[in-house]
């Protein structure tokens, strides 16, 4: 004959086990698979971008942004990885360029839409997140962003649109590291051609800037450590109500 109390011990404890395991299994990591697809090229020119394209410029080579098998958004240009799991890239927007009353011709809808460059993403490859960058100063027809570690460097342009700046950017950091005045930038001249890509050194950590007609203009940065702040990819756990299947 079996004790009463070790009869009981037995079965809460499997109770436990049972209930337990809802838990154990909602726990676990949901994996995701962030790929950039294969390039391609779309028409492109400065009538559909006329912030972005350089003159004379006809294609542009995109490229999907797949997450889980969906594309998620299209991008343009070189990623670059902040992280072992973050990455950097641009996105490429398909604007719709007709007017009110228009009729696509011959019933051709493709010729309502146009490319452009938009901006730059932070895309994470563990949770598939994705997150359009709030660069200081940032315009889009003459910042070419150069890309260290987890900094930005670019030409940036006042709210006005009078004066070029030399800014480097932390990412998820409040305030830029660096925001000098280049130079007064004239009416007509915010294109690419206005300031080339910045250049990078790593010791001492500097970055050179290159205004158009202007001499280089190189500033040291103070390196800090990575401000930027990764999610867990944890999936919430699922809490099962007492007494539901």
């Amino acid at each position: 004959m079996r004790a009463p109390g070790r009869t009981a011990t037995v079965g809460m404890a499997v109770v436990a086990m049972v209930v337990a395991l809802p838990f154990a299994h909602g726990a676990e990591h949901k994996k995701h698979a962030v790929v950039l697809g294969a390039a391609r090229t779309v028409p492109y020119s400065h009538e559909g971008d006329p912030a972005g394209a350089m003159a004379g410029e006809t294609a542009l080579k995109i490229r999907a942004l797949v997450v889980d098998g969906a594309v998620k958004e299209w991008v343009t240009g070189d990623a670059h990885d902040v992280t072992d799991r973050s990455f950097v890239v641009r996105r490429a927007l398909r604007l719709n360029d007709a007017l009110p009353g228009d009729k696509p011709a011959s019933g051709d809808k493709k010729s309502q839409w146009v490319w452009q460059r938009g901006p730059w993403l932070l895309v994470d490859r563990v949770t598939g997140h994705e997150t359009a960058l709030k660069l200081p100063d940032y315009d889009p027809g003459v910042s070419q962003v150069s890309w260290f570690r987890d900094y930005g460097a670019y030409c940036g342009v006042t709210a006005s649109g009078k004066s070029l700046y030399a800014v480097v950017t932390q990412l998820a950091a409040r305030k830029p590291v660096l925001a000098k005045k280049l130079e007064a930038l004239e009416a007509g001249s915010r294109t690419q051609a206005a300031c080339s890509q910045p250049e990078w050194q790593r010791e001492p950590l500097r970055v050179t800037f290159h205004p158009a007609g202007k001499d280089a203009a190189s500033f040291d940065i103070v390196p800090g450590s990575a401000v930027l702040v990764e999610d867990s990819g944890d999936e919430p756990e699922k809490v099962q109500p007492a007494g539901t299947n």
